[in-house]
């Protein structure tokens, strides 16, 4: 029995250390504390936040009194989570509402926003969350390849034809949510679209990549304009978007405790995005990426402005529009 047991202890401990040098312990995170009703009267858009990262972000933000836009792919996945989200607190609360976008396709984008400009006066903040990871390869309505598609091309033509009332708002952000894994990627101006060759681990890098050069472009040209837009990491989070990558069965419980002791909750990953939607210390900050509150120093393939120019270019050209 004393034998199993210590066989036992030293087969799990060798587990948990491999665990820990694949997933290094994330840094004890701060949740921000700001005054209640410091967004009160305060319009902000989520793209998907009925789960994850997006669906703690509402919740902190509804807590802050603000007016919270759930733009989700699925209405009633986004009624259960807004659901969710009431019933967690005591206090005082904003506004959710939940509107219909499916940034898989460009006509539901454009739909979403007409509304939007139809029946919103104004859009203080808009927090471009959403994302697909790593999933099989797949095509947009629109014939994109799906990681593109979604976390780029949806993500830029939302931008784009909110831009108006963003800046009829001002002073007002956007903030756009990329991943470390960009340091993987690369623009292939040549196969943009995969045609090729696909890989899915890559393709989510370059989109990844995509959202930083997008964030450095758009704050050039947003500057004197009152909107400013940066971008952040969140880290590795336990969330919804790893549902594509497929887990031996036999590892998935080690896989699950290595996920409750090494990444982060959805509320912990939710600082950044809150701290740069809310926070008056980066006020008139424009075209940085932040992580963990902090300005993150990017690698150069990240802060190219000619790449990012000629990504702006191909990128207008796809979502069907004209500089």
């Amino acid at each position: 029995m004393a034998t199993a047991v210590l066989i036992a202890a030293v087969v799990g401990g060798g587990v948990l250390l491999v665990m820990r040098r694949l997933f290094p312990r994330q840094n004890a995170v701060k949740l921000l504390q700001y005054p209640a009703g410091m967004m009160r009267d305060k319009t902000v858009i989520v793209t998907g936040a009925n789960s994850g990262i997006g669906k703690a972000l509402a919740g902190e933000l509804l807590k802050l009194q603000a007016r919270v836009i759930m733009a989700c792919r699925d209405r009633q996945s986004a009624a259960e989570a807004a659901r969710d989200i009431r019933g967690h607190s005591d206090t005082e609360l904003g506004e959710l509402v939940i509107k219909q976008l499916d940034l898989a396709s460009l006509q539901s984008v454009r739909k979403f926003c007409q509304e939007i400009q139809e029946k919103e006066p104004k859009i203080d903040v808009l927090v471009n969350n959403a994302g697909v990871y790593q999933c099989p390869y797949s095509k947009t309505e629109d014939g994109f390849e799906m990681q593109l598609g979604v976390n780029h091309l949806g993500h830029f033509l939302l931008t784009h034809l909110l831009l108006d009332l963003l800046k009829s708002s001002a002073p007002s952000r956007v903030v756009v949510v990329s991943s470390k894994l960009y340091k993987y990627g690369r623009i292939n101006f040549d196969d943009l679209n995969s045609e090729t060759k696909y890989n899915k681990a890559f393709c989510y890098s370059q989109s990844k990549l995509a959202n930083l050069l997008f964030t450095l472009e758009l704050a050039q040209r947003l500057e004197g304009s009152g909107v400013t837009v940066n971008a952040l990491t969140p880290g590795i989070v336990r969330t919804r978007l790893g549902r594509h990558v497929r887990i031996p069965l036999l590892a998935k419980p080690l896989f699950y405790l290595a996920s409750l002791l090494f990444f982060k909750s959805p509320l912990a990953g939710a600082q950044t995005p809150l701290y740069l939607a809310c926070s008056p210390e980066v006020e008139g900050v424009s075209g940085k990426c932040f992580a963990n509150c902090e300005e993150e120093e990017l690698l150069a393939k990240a802060t190219d402005e000619q790449a990012a120019k000629r990504l702006w270019d191909v990128s207008m050209r796809m979502v069907g529009l004209e500089d």
